[in-house]
């Protein structure tokens, strides 16, 4: 998959890539209104990544549906619709359009945004969690994606209040909160001071929290934070992933998601290995 706020709405990959050949697009974060986001600079590239403080930008549910939703409909890939709010209320709202839309395939809620003042809190409190989860699950039928944030304590805590919600799958995990300052104005890089960091920086612990939330449920995960090549890709499996989304790759290279794909395939060739699926959570300990 394409992680959120990466890939656009899809279209804009569309000259670069096949977008038949990808597990599903996830759209960048969708909320009940337009947003025009943070005031800029809002990117600065770090050594090993980049931190953004975008603000979650976006057309709104409506737009989105009405503008961008044909379209990928033509395309035929699964469409995720990555969900927000301020509110219970606005995240339960937003996730009924995208049902009544009819061509979203599943809800990812991003209840773990690191730059943005509301929304945040919902991923650091297990009860926050539970609550939002549980009011997720009666809002739609479709499959239900809860995003979960690296910036606590112990991410199990958190997935297992997912998992009690109702959620079917758990992505692990959002952006890594970082700061950056520029020593010549002595001014924080970011018109925000903070933001989120990804790339390749992330990827040690996005593999430690994916590992972690295995130990602790049973649900599907679905790999996130620095995946850069298809090696990247299969460490998230073996520890137990289903399935793994590409995020800033996107941005070195916008074809990044197929080569990815087609490294897997030569490492299933070259290993005999028959399914993919049969490399998830065959992670081994020497001894």
């Amino acid at each position: 998959m394409t992680a959120s706020g990466t890939f656009g709405y899809g279209l804009e990959f569309e000259p670069y890539l096949d977008l038949g050949q990808l597990g599903a697009i996830v759209v960048k974060g969708l909320s009940l209104q337009p947003r025009l986001g943070n005031p800029t600079p809002r990117i600065a590239e770090t050594p090993a990544g980049m931190l953004n403080s975008i603000g979650l930008q976006n057309v709104g549910i409506e737009a989105f549906i009405s503008e961008k939703l044909p379209r990928l409909r033509e395309i035929g890939t699964p469409v995720i619709a990555n969900i927000f709010g301020e509110t219970i209320e606005e995240y339960c709202a937003v996730a009924r359009r995208a049902e009544e839309s009819g061509g979203v395939a599943a809800v990812e809620a991003n209840i773990s945004c690191p730059n943005v003042s509301k929304g945040l809190d919902f991923a650091l409190d297990p009860k926050a969690t539970l609550e939002i989860t549980r009011a997720l699950r009666k809002a739609t039928t479709l499959p239900l994606l809860i995003k979960l944030s690296p910036n606590v304590t112990d991410i199990r805590v958190i997935a297992r209040a997912a998992a009690d919600g109702g959620a079917d799958a758990l992505s692990v995990m959002n952006t890594v909160l970082g700061m950056a300052v520029d020593v010549r104005t002595r001014k924080p890089r970011l018109a925000t001071a903070t933001g989120g960091l990804s790339g390749p920086a992330v990827r040690p612990i996005a593999l430690r929290a994916l590992w972690q939330v295995r130990q602790a449920v049973k649900l599907p995960l679905i790999g996130i934070g620095g995946i850069m090549t298809a090696e990247d890709a299969l460490e998230f499996l073996i520890v137990g992933a289903t399935a793994i989304q590409v995020g800033t790759a996107n941005f070195v290279d916008p074809q990044s998601s197929v080569k990815i794909l087609d490294g897997l395939r030569a490492y299933c060739r070259e290993n005999d290995v028959a399914d993919v699926n049969s490399l998830v959570d065959t992670l081994q300990f020497p001894g």
